[in-house]
């Protein structure tokens, strides 16, 4: 079965690039924002109460740990050819996550009827912040600041109250708290509504990702390398801790998505504050106009491949 909502974001970038002047109004782009990350916070705290596990803060503390070290790991490949501070920054990105790219790969598993663990949704909102953190370390090690306390403080609350955060951590103990009975009056909205309205936003991310391409063109092909043979790399990681985890298919999935995908929305915006020396056009490029799309359109499906053929062997 072949899955249409990648093709929603490949239709905004053909858009985009034969300038049709396709665009959806910032206002209404901003609402579909905000009701994916409540629905997909709803959903994962909703199934946190319904779960039993008695492993769930030792999977939150595995996630956390994945999260703090694939900027290590990424940051000497990006050292390789660009600046500490914007090594730093690119660290960031592909160590934090893209609870868009989680969407779509738990929309892809629901199309297919394949069950994911429930507190899938709580490990993607703790897995955004400690690579912002571990990064900004990296690219302050040795660097000393005369307002480094005022920068703390601001990268801390940039980090911990941001939009999606705060959106998905609420939703999430919103869920936990209501539980399937007191969610379900709400479920026409938040469920039945999800797939359509995150086929629109894949709209407007096309369109998107396709403006960014000249960035990408000036950052050369090396950066177009690294975006592409990251996700896989580091989905094979996801795959690891999965097993430890004991996750089945579908949670194994979601961590493989959630370890290869790239921040283009907390990741910018934390960078921006905590390493003002940085490029941002580096990360917000190769995040939204490579990695997000390899993920979507080959990335997802490949994913689903190795974890069902493991899950046999």
């Amino acid at each position: 079965m072949i899955d249409a909502v990648p093709f929603f974001f490949a239709l905004g970038a053909v858009a985009s690039l034969v300038k049709s002047g396709l665009r959806l109004p910032a206002a209404v782009f901003e609402t579909l924002s905000i009701y994916l990350l409540l629905a997909i916070g709803l959903k994962g705290g909703v199934e946190i109460a319904r779960s039993e596990s008695a492993t769930l803060w030792v999977d939150a503390l595995l996630a956390i740990g994945l999260g703090a070290v694939i900027p290590l790991l990424v940051f000497p490949l990006f050292r390789l050819r660009f600046s500490r501070p914007d090594a730093a920054s690119l660290s960031a990105h592909y160590g934090s996550v893209s609870i868009v790219t989680f969407a779509v790969g738990a929309a892809v598993l629901a199309g297919r009827g394949i069950e994911v663990e429930g507190h899938l949704a709580l490990l993607a909102a703790l897995m955004e912040a400690p690579a912002l953190i571990v990064a900004t370390l990296i690219a302050r090690c040795g660097v000393k600041s005369a307002d480094g306390s005022s920068t703390a403080s601001a990268l801390v609350h940039e980090v911990f109250a941001n939009k999606s955060v705060v959106l998905l951590g609420g939703g999430i103990l919103i869920g936990w708290v209501a539980g399937p009975q007191g969610l379900e009056p709400l479920s026409p909205l938040f469920v039945d509504l999800f797939k359509g309205a995150l086929c629109l936003f894949l709209l407007e991310m096309g369109l998107i990702a396709a403006d960014r391409l000249p960035d990408l063109k000036k950052a050369g092909l090396f950066l177009v390398g690294c975006a592409l043979a990251l996700p896989p790399v580091l989905a094979v990681l996801g795959w690891g801790v999965a097993q430890v985890m004991g996750l089945g298919v579908g949670g194994t999935v979601l961590m493989m998505t959630l370890a290869s995908s790239a921040s283009y929305i907390a990741a910018p915006t934390a960078m921006r504050i905590a390493v003002p020396e940085a490029n941002p056009a580096l990360g917000v490029a190769a995040a939204l106009a490579v990695t997000f799309p390899f993920n979507l359109l080959a990335g997802i499906p490949l994913y689903l491949w190795w974890a069902q053929t493991m899950a046999g062997a």
